[in-house]
């Protein structure tokens, strides 16, 4: 297994779309100096036309919410061109953390969590 590894990052774009298969998706592009790498990637909304579109958590506002608390600014748009840590390895990218603070935004953690709430609220 790939050792974990935390180093800085300065997110070059943001973006979200519906290209990979109608879902919607959100990616932040992050640039080591050298290297790059994408975090996201994770199913934020499942259209109605989806079988198991019911029930679904926020994912979408929560992971928006997060990136923009992570890079300590205040609009979508402004993230580009911040700084931010990551924990990442070869495989990808775990978490995002903010520059100084000790918070870190890891996404299957977050999404685990919030789909066991909205399983239970059925």
């Amino acid at each position: 297994m790939d050792e974990i590894e935390t180093k800085n990052a300065i997110i070059t774009s943001v973006r979200i779309t519906t290209a990979d298969h109608g879902c919607l998706i959100a990616w932040v592009d992050l640039d080591y100096g050298g290297s790059c790498q994408g975090f996201g990637g994770r199913v934020l909304y499942l259209p109605d036309s989806f079988t198991h579109s019911t029930n679904q958590a926020n994912y979408a506002g929560h992971f928006i919410y997060r990136v923009i608390e992570i890079a300590d600014v205040y609009e979508w748009g402004s993230v580009p061109g911040k700084t931010v840590r990551v924990k990442a390895n070869h495989s990808g990218v775990i978490e995002i953390g903010h520059i100084v603070k000790e918070d870190w935004f890891n996404p299957k953690i977050d999404f685990d969590r919030m789909g066991a709430l909205a399983r239970n609220d059925n």
